[in-house]
């Protein structure tokens, strides 16, 4: 080929890319801004659907932004549910609850494994978000944290290295335990501590779980995920988290 033919055809390719900004994104797929707009606006009909927020998207700044939660909510838990209940149908996990589907969920079920556990993770992690963060835990959860990390104080420091320790997309969780112990642990992606088949050697109840996915936080915080996780405990529903360890108890 004659060199200025060559370089006709190079700067035509690129011109090209560069037009087409969404072919050049979903050609090189960043795990973190893990749906496409199609699985965010396809409509779908099953068992399960997108819980409404409890505030107004712009209800948690400065701590975290009202696009970070219109784009998080709307569109990626969105995909999840659709997907979800694109993956169940013909299945046994057709006539589970969530939490029965992640007591289930099997490596091989990869679809309802990743959906599956987006939809529970994100349905819990709503509920523990509050424009009127309360400050601290109280009754026999503030107790169990003190005897178990020492001080509140040094239970967010843990909880934070969780976060901050996860490599790559994941959750941060406080989970009640075997003897109703309190448990800190991390998992990777959409998994969670309800995947007994799974995450075989940490099976428990998460009463609290931090998002670290980088669509959670990227928007404001960029890649200073520490900064996003001090902010996280200014929007932290102490009162909701109270009554999921209440209920985890019931069930260990």
């Amino acid at each position: 080929m004659e060199k200025r033919t060559f370089l006709r055809s190079s700067l035509l390719l690129v011109t090209a890319a560069f037009s087409q900004p969404s072919k050049l994104w979903s050609a090189t797929p960043n795990p973190s801004f893990d749906v496409t707009d199609e699985e965010a606006d396809e409509q779908t009909t099953g068992p399960f659907t997108l819980p409404a927020l409890g505030f107004a998207t712009d209800a948690l700044e400065p701590n975290i932004d009202k696009m970070t939660m219109e784009i998080h909510h709307d569109r990626h838990h969105q995909a999840y549910v659709n997907n979800l209940n694109k993956a169940v149908v013909n299945t046994p996990f057709a006539a589970m609850t969530i939490d029965q589907i992640m007591a289930n969920v099997k490596e091989s079920d990869t679809a309802i494994r990743n959906n599956g556990g987006g939809h529970f993770n994100h349905s819990l992690y709503w509920t523990l978000l509050t424009p009127k963060g309360s400050n601290a835990p109280t009754g026999e959860l503030a107790k169990k944290i003190d005897a178990k990390f020492g001080s509140f104080d040094k239970f967010k420091e843990a909880m934070s290295a969780e976060g901050v320790g996860r490599f790559g997309s994941g959750w941060a969780w406080l989970c009640v335990g075997k003897g109703g112990e309190l448990v800190l642990m991390s998992t990777p992606n959409q998994d969670n501590p309800l995947m007994k088949n799974i995450v075989k050697k940490q099976f428990a109840h998460p009463i609290l779980g931090i998002d670290v996915w980088e669509h959670a936080y990227y928007l404001k915080y960029q890649n200073k995920r520490a900064d996003y996780l001090k902010a996280f405990w200014n929007v932290l529903n102490w009162d909701e988290v109270g009554k999921q360890y209440d209920m985890a108890k019931a069930k260990m």
